[in-house]
């Protein structure tokens, strides 16, 4: 773990952006380039806070330009995709508040993941996907994936489609990052993916609102519900997020997929796209971690082209 940010300047910070006391802040560790924690407020609200880390940045250089806007962003944006006639909400939380320094939202106690959770996270995440569909791929705001930018770039869904989209804004720029990390092959490998998408990609989808970074350290367990945090949204490909849930493991994986088909029934074929779909993050992952997410990028490139 890196050294916490001095306790004192994020209570200050966190008074000063919701106007309101602390009385209690307790670190919670770091993550990339930030701090987290819990704050007691003198109003009775708790609230999960993430706050910059000068500590981790380079002499010289700035805040988080955007990350946390970013991120607000996201989260707020996927909420208005919600069907509140049919009772279903969008899976995500509140944004209490935001600025270039941090993010507060509120505190939810976790739960252990049950069952139950899983079919209404299916059922929650399809009407996400398939309400209030964007009219483009990208986003209206930079975007970021841990702490490396994203190009959001927004690409009416009428132009090339969601497969040039993700080779050109997805994969391409994130190959260019890890390619220190693979071997020529490797490279080559993943350049062939890029030049069959359009056959790889399967039958033309609209764009959804995607959470864009949904492994399952990402999906927050609550009390009879699941809630999605650290969004990379932006308009995407549903698959995507499917994929993402599938790359690490997420508990009642097999609930969450069949309440989410039986909602908004999949594609054919689409459980054979899911390597194409995962590339991104393990791009992203080499770029961020090195030669430990090699092999797994190598097999899911073989994969995607068949």
């Amino acid at each position: 773990m890196r050294g916490t940010a001095p306790s004192g300047r994020v209570r200050e910070r966190v008074e000063r952006l919701l106007g309101v006391g602390v009385d209690g802040l307790d670190g919670l560790g770091s993550s990339h380039s930030w701090t987290l924690h819990r704050a007691s407020l003198a109003d009775g609200r708790e609230v999960f806070v993430k706050a910059a880390d000068k500590s981790t940045r380079a002499a010289g250089d700035g805040e988080l330009d955007g990350v946390f806007a970013a991120e607000a962003a996201g989260l707020r944006w996927l909420s208005e995709a919600a069907a509140p006639e049919s009772g279903v909400r969008a899976p995500v939380p509140e944004v209490v508040a935001a600025d270039e320094h941090m993010l507060v939202l509120p505190w939810l106690a976790s739960a252990p993941p049950d069952p139950s959770a899983a079919e209404r996270l299916g059922r929650e995440l399809a009407a996400l996907h398939t309400t209030a569909r964007p009219a483009a791929y990208g986003a209206r705001w930079d975007g970021y994936i841990a702490d490396l930018p994203l190009d959001n770039t927004l690409v009416p869904a009428d132009d090339r489609g969601w497969p040039g989209w993700y080779a050109e804004r997805r994969l391409e720029p994130f190959l260019r990052l890890g390619a220190r990390h693979l071997s020529s092959a490797d490279v080559r490998l993943v350049e062939r993916v890029m030049a069959d998408i359009e056959t790889l990609a399967g039958p033309p989808e609209p764009p959804s609102r995607i959470h864009g970074d949904l492994w399952s350290g990402n999906i927050l367990w609550t009390d009879g519900r699941a809630l999605l945090i650290d969004p990379a949204a932006h308009g995407g490909h549903r698959e995507t997020d499917l994929a993402m849930m599938a790359l690490f493991g997420t508990p009642h994986l097999d609930r969450i997929l069949a309440a989410y088909d039986e909602a908004a029934p999949l594609a054919e074929g689409w459980r054979a796209r899911v390597p194409l779909h995962q590339l991104h993050p393990l791009l992203v992952h080499v770029a961020l971690f090195g030669t430990s997410y090699r092999a797994s990028l190598v097999d899911a490139a073989r994969a995607a082209l068949g």
